[in-house]
């Protein structure tokens, strides 16, 4: 699924697609989200896309999986309620949020506290805590 950049950006921001996240997915500032906020933001509405590479690129290479599967055909991610973003110092931070998606029917929610990192001027999404 591609993403319209005028449409509005999946990850619940009142922006367009394009002068939110679409900005971190591709052109001049790819893969450069300033904060470990944005770039969570920025990996919901990848996932919303099926931007695997985008998801891989922003993974840290050392808890990275070898493969990322595809997201399931029919699956629809409905809103990101991002709950709390905490800087620990310059280059950590946790972010904590609520994604809710359906598939076939049923809907789902994922709660998550996520480990971000930053090296080289790049934030990166280590891992996360379910519930």
């Amino acid at each position: 699924m591609t993403i319209a950049p005028s449409a509005p950006c999946p990850c619940g921001r009142k922006l367009a697609y394009e002068r939110c996240c679409g900005r971190w997915h591709a052109g001049p500032e790819a893969l450069q989200a300033p904060t470990a906020e944005d770039l969570m933001r920025s990996r919901y509405s990848a996932f919303a896309g099926g931007l695997l590479g985008y998801l891989r690129d922003t993974w840290h290479p050392s808890t990275r999986p070898a493969l990322i599967e595809p997201l399931p055909d029919g699956l629809r991610w409905l809103g990101l309620d991002v709950r709390r973003h905490v800087p620990q110092d310059a280059d950590h931070a946790i972010v904590e949020f609520v994604a809710r998606s359906k598939l076939g029917g049923k809907a789902e929610r994922l709660h998550e506290t996520s480990r971000f990192v930053r090296e080289g001027g790049r934030w990166f999404y280590v891992d996360g805590n379910m519930g």
